[in-house]
């Protein structure tokens, strides 16, 4: 099959992912990787991984199935960062779906769901990593249907809920509470494009949370 996978950011953590899975494939499909829905060339599936375009009807008839990778349990969770809401709400797994994509952002017939955990106290790297393994197996799980000629599943449309995009903003600490108070927020902030930080004294500081092993202290 031809295969298109659009990720709207060329430095977003899943690439290596993607690049790997695509290396994989090759001798059984086609895969491309695009950053700009404008440079997709069609083909037999489109997927589109921690993608920030919405991809047009005329576009999406170019392709036999066009296939969203959505971290929530759908219909709830739909709108932006579906996990990191979720893991601030106290979630202790999430589950994600494959669904194909709409004009009407996440409402789409779903094809496959999966669910990964995430402990009380995995960090950033360690949460895309569970992440980032159940897109891709999600991936082979919407492959394997369509080749075995299955079809999705009609989305539930009663009960949906919605979240907001995420902002810098949103990474801001509060000072003057605990670390334990905020240490889900520290730990979904991903520290290279959207670090937690506080203000105080006139001055911000950014915080970046990482493990201690035990072979490092000393």
């Amino acid at each position: 099959m031809k295969i298109s996978i659009l990720c709207s950011n060329e430095t977003h953590p899943v690439m290596p992912w993607l690049v790997d899975w695509q290396t994989a494939q090759h001798g059984t499909h086609d895969v491309e990787i695009k950053h700009q829905a404008r440079d997709l060339t069609g083909g037999d599936v489109l997927f589109l991984v921690s993608c920030t375009e919405i991809v047009g009807h005329d576009l999406r008839r170019t392709y036999g199935q066009c296939v969203v990778l959505h971290a929530s349990d759908l219909p709830e969770g739909r709108g932006w960062s579906p996990h990191i809401w979720a893991i601030l709400s106290g979630a202790e797994s999430i589950v994600v779906s494959a669904l194909t994509a709409e004009s009407s952002v996440d409402t789409g017939d779903i094809w496959a769901k999966r669910r990964f955990g995430v402990e009380p106290g995995a960090l950033h790297d360690e949460i895309n990593t569970g992440l980032f393994a159940t897109e891709i197996a999600l991936m082979e799980d919407v492959l394997a249907m369509i080749e075995a000629g299955q079809q999705p599943s009609p989305q539930a449309q009663e009960n949906a809920t919605y979240h907001p995009r995420r902002t810098p903003e949103d990474s801001k600490l509060d000072p003057h509470l605990s670390l334990a108070e905020q240490f889900d927020l520290m730990r979904v902030c991903d520290p290279a494009r959207f670090p937690a930080f506080f203000d105080l004294h006139g001055h911000t500081y950014k915080i970046t949370l990482e493990k201690v092993h035990n072979n490092e202290q000393s």
